[in-house]
């Protein structure tokens, strides 16, 4: 069996995994909406909301898309805060469907700087919206959201927040921290397969959206309020992922929100201590930044780490992921969300460390 240890997809636990064999239901009819009220539910209690929240099928990319054009106009100005691949796809999502997006980048390794997030905002007040990845895997850095968003609230902007691969893991509090919309996807912490993203909307991205003229159709906010009035998705859902949720969601609840964010701390703690153990260096800059659900690493000098992932693959089923964007071929990446406990971070620091002198590097 292999040990997939990439941000996502990640594991299933076995329950979740037997829930989906499930046969199909009529997804307008009364068992689907108990289970649709179900885990809206629950995912309200785990996103920390009061707000609408929305199940849509599609990964978390369609909930970003989904959140530009509910929210926003062509020529709408908005700031995209970037630390890495996948907030810069955020903002060409915005850029695609019309928006003028203005760019504040931060190299990848760095988190935001909530100071030039509001001299960014002082500079051009006609911003509407700040858009910020909550966690970004391409790095390996979480966004200290909750100071970012005060300064956006400061300026009195919509916080637009992808929380893809912290929500569920990281604490996230979506009514606390005033997240006017936050997105997830349900291959990260929430241990099932992908196929559905989740959005949380608040009153004041109800009243954005309600002028916003961008084109939607299958991602239409109204339609999915309408039919969630009924315990229903307006198009055809993907049925057994609602079953793995109804499965996976309950046992993340068993645990609490405290003790979910606890464990993804000591195994974020214990993946960095084992790497530095070996001598080899983090991409993260500032460690207090580092995320708890993926940790970046610089490969020992003169070490291929795609080769390296191949031997762990090959010799020990282990599966990491490599770099993105400008870090692909120069980095490898250590998910450990979700299902994930401390021995598959054991096995994990194991067979890298025995790895790594097949590669000419003999770690300390």
């Amino acid at each position: 069996m292999e040990n997939l240890r990439t941000p996502g997809p990640t594991p299933c636990p076995e329950p979740v995994l037997q829930a989906q064999t499930k046969q199909m239901i009529n997804h307008r009819g009364a068992e689907f909406q108990n289970i649709m009220n179900g885990v809206t539910q629950d995912f309200k209690t785990l996103f920390q909301t009061k707000n609408d929240l929305f199940i849509l099928t599609g990964a978390g990319t369609g909930g970003l898309e989904a959140a530009i054009v509910n929210l926003f106009s062509p020529d709408d100005k908005i700031l995209s805060v970037s630390i890495g691949v996948f907030g810069d796809r955020w903002a060409s999502i915005a850029q695609t469907f019309g928006a003028d997006v203005t760019s504040l980048k931060f190299e990848m390794g760095e988190a935001a700087d909530p100071d030039l997030l509001r001299k960014a905002l002082q500079a051009d007040p006609k911003i509407k919206a700040v858009l910020i990845t909550h966690n970004e895997t391409s790095a390996g850095v979480t966004n200290d959201v909750a100071s970012l968003g005060r300064v956006a609230k400061e300026f009195d902007k919509l916080l637009v927040v992808d929380g893809i691969s912290s929500l569920g893991s990281i604490d996230c509090p979506v009514d606390k921290w005033q997240i006017d919309v936050a997105v997830a996807g349900s291959q990260k912490g929430w241990m099932v397969p992908p196929g559905m993203t989740m959005l949380s909307v608040s009153e004041a991205a109800w009243k954005a959206h309600a002028n916003a003229k961008m084109p939607r159709f299958y991602w239409d906010f109204s339609r999915a309020k309408k039919y969630l009035e009924k315990g229903q998705t307006p198009w055809t859902p993907a049925v057994s992922i609602l079953y793995a949720l109804n499965v996976s969601l309950k046992i993340l609840l068993q645990e609490g929100l405290p003790n979910i964010f606890a464990r993804h701390v000591r195994l974020g703690n214990m993946t960095r201590k084992g790497i530095k153990d070996m001598g080899l260096k983090l991409l993260v800059v500032d460690e207090s930044y580092a995320s708890n659900t993926v940790t970046a690493v610089w490969p020992p000098e003169g070490i291929d780490p795609d080769k390296l992932r191949k031997t762990l693959r090959d010799d020990f089923k282990l599966i990491l992921s490599g770099g993105q964007g400008k870090l692909e071929g120069k980095i490898f990446r250590i998910g450990h969300l979700g299902y994930c406990s401390e021995k598959d971070i054991e096995d994990t620091l194991s067979a890298i460390k025995k790895s790594l002198p097949k590669h000419g590097y003999n770690p300390k």
